[in-house]
């Protein structure tokens, strides 16, 4: 069983919550055109040069903290941490003279120096850069992040008579010498891929250099003719779909007479830098094919994950570019398929950083699964870098035991030909634009697929934004549905019946207007799984007898799930 926090525990719903936030960014190919230092130091500089030839803002601003420092001093501020800021958590904070007025004074020169930049006459690239770099200074600097400035971690060092510091330096050794010098975010000591994630019984029935396919036991007497492939993203590994009893979408889907296929991605290395979409896209053909090889059926469904969704769009829109009706139908979870909908990542992106980081990724082969950890790890500092430091260092303590954390630095890399046709995509916004992408010798035109589609989008995705994903669907040519979760980015994927405040709407008046659609959705309790199993099931045709064993003789098993590829490492 996987080792968590009781659900009754509320330090568990905060635990919960801090790694939505964490990962919030963990499965889309925004971040992999990240800014580098010499661009955030431009950022900065950009805002100061502003600041000086129009010196109202800077002026006003800093009168205003000078002011309040004086009541902060004097002790009549109201100042106070916002209530999801649980660095100050702590009532020594709020009780201790001192450190109350440690933290305001600090929440005020935070607010003044980020607040100034929404103030200067800046474009919205230049504003939106430069509040991200002066966000990572800042909290930087957060008084929590040193022993002296945090009571917690003062407390226990002299209770432990100094203990937890020996404990907080030797783990900051061991990150040092095994994790680039980043705080450790999940103790990798009590999970195992094939011992408590990844565990649904199953052989891998193909394998190429690509990817290997995986068939999952069936649970049921019968299942349905009809099988479902899922397709990853080539970003992470695979089994965020089957990540633990329980919370496993593959659990969920076999328990319900579904037959099931999964597609393992190899983990490439600088030998496989040239693999490209059509790389990718040719090995889902191929996985197709075992697929209803094995199963004798003449159609089966897919299930493309963020951005594996960008994969599973390339080859829906290759096979009907060849008339080849193979796929039923196909369901994206928060996958953005049409890039023009704004967001955090988009305002800093820019020219520079996608050709920085394109040179970068094809001088070293691939774009490293640690190096886009690291990045993920600095859009969000305070849950991803800075809890982590206090946690590990500070206070002396082990880093957390969840399994998505587990999952989501159990990294992978990324090929650079891929990664660079994945920004082009992203830039050109090409599936929008019919015959500007080009894969297998074939022009991609979504609107030839007349396939059946199911989009999900997550009300509170902050990187795929829900208006995005609600879009996906119109891209296609047949039947289009979309259900919103309420959740976060990987909440909505990881989303599990058992999740008794799980929220999810539903309209079938599903048009170009995503506010008109929201405003009249309906809520349901529970779980978009449900309601997609019961729409996949009427795609998956009748119900047979369950096979007996796995395989075919053209296709036996050739090694128990979870299989090889899954093990390597970045």
């Amino acid at each position: 069983m996987t080792t968590t926090l009781a659900a009754s525990d509320p330090r568990a719903e905060h635990r919960r919550d801090l790694i939505e936030r964490t990962l919030v960014t963990a499965m889309t190919i925004n971040p992999l055109a990240a800014m580098d230092r010499s661009q955030l130091v431009a950022a900065v500089a950009r805002v100061a040069a502003r600041a000086v030839a129009r010196p109202r803002p800077l002026v006003r601003r800093t009168a205003k903290m000078v002011a309040e420092l004086g009541a902060i001093a004097v002790g009549t501020s109201p100042r106070a941490p916002h209530v999801t800021d649980r660095r100050f958590a702590d009532a020594v904070f709020h009780e201790h003279p001192v450190y109350r007025r440690v933290m305001q004074a600090y929440l005020a020169w935070r607010e003044a120096l980020v607040g100034l930049v929404d103030e200067l006459d800046l474009d919205p690239k230049s504003r939106a850069r430069g509040r991200f770099a002066l966000t990572l200074w800042t909290e930087a600097f957060a008084p929590t992040n040193t022993l002296l400035g945090n009571p917690a971690a003062l407390n226990r060092a002299v209770q432990s008579r100094g203990a937890t510091l020996w404990k907080g330096a030797r783990n900051m050794i061991g990150d040092w010498a095994d994790n680039g010098g980043m705080p450790t975010q999940v103790d990798r000591r009590l999970f195992e891929v094939g011992r408590n994630l990844a565990v649904s019984p199953g052989q891998v029935v193909f394998r190429s250099d690509v990817l290997e396919l995986i068939q999952y036991a069936p649970r049921t007497p019968t299942v349905h003719e009809r099988p479902l492939l899922m397709i990853p993203p080539q970003i992470n590994k695979f089994y965020v779909l089957d990540l633990a009893p329980g919370r496993s979408l593959v659990e969920y889907l076999v328990g319900h007479g579904f037959s099931v296929f999964a597609v393992s991605w190899r983990n490439p290395t600088a030998a496989q830098r040239d693999w490209g979409m059509d790389t990718y896209v040719g090995a889902l053909r191929e996985a197709t094919d075992a697929a209803r090889a094995i199963t004798g059926a003449d159609r089966l469904n897919v299930l493309g994950a963020c951005a594996g969704g960008i994969t599973t769009a390339a080859l829906l829109g290759h096979l009907a570019a060849l008339g080849d009706t193979r796929v039923a139908s196909a369901t994206f979870p928060v996958t953005v398929l049409d890039t023009s909908v704004e967001s955090t990542m988009d305002l800093l992106a820019s020219e520079r950083t996608v050709a920085s980081s394109i040179a970068r990724s094809r001088r070293r082969g691939v774009l490293s699964g640690n190096e886009m950890r690291r990045v993920f790890a600095w859009l969000r500092p305070n849950d991803l870098v800075w809890s982590y430091w206090v946690n590990n260092y500070l206070l002396g303590q082990a880093p957390p035991a969840f399994d998505i954390l587990y999952w989501n630095n159990d990294a992978t890399n990324l090929p650079a030909t891929l990664h660079a046709e994945f920004l082009d995509i992203y830039l050109r916004n090409s599936f929008c634009h019919p015959g500007t992408l080009d894969v297998l010798g074939t022009p991609i035109d979504l609107g030839k697929v007349t396939a059946d589609v199911y989009a999900i989008g997550a009300l509170t995705d902050h990187i795929t934004p829900w208006q995005a994903c609600y879009r996906t669907p119109r891209l296609f040519g047949g039947g289009q549905t979309f259900v919103e979760s309420t959740s976060g980015h990987i909440q909505a994927l990881v989303n599990p019946p058992s999740n008794s405040k799980s929220v999810y709407l539903t309209n079938d008046a599903y048009g170009a207007d995503e506010k008109a659609w929201l405003a009249g959705a309906r809520e349901h309790r529970g779980t978009w799984w449900e309601h997609w199993r019961q729409w996949l099931a009427e795609r998956s045709g009748s119900r047979r007898a369950a096979p007996a064993s796995l395989g075919s003789d053209a296709h036996p098993p050739i090694t128990p799930a979870p299989g090889r590829y899954v093990h390597q490492r970045a």
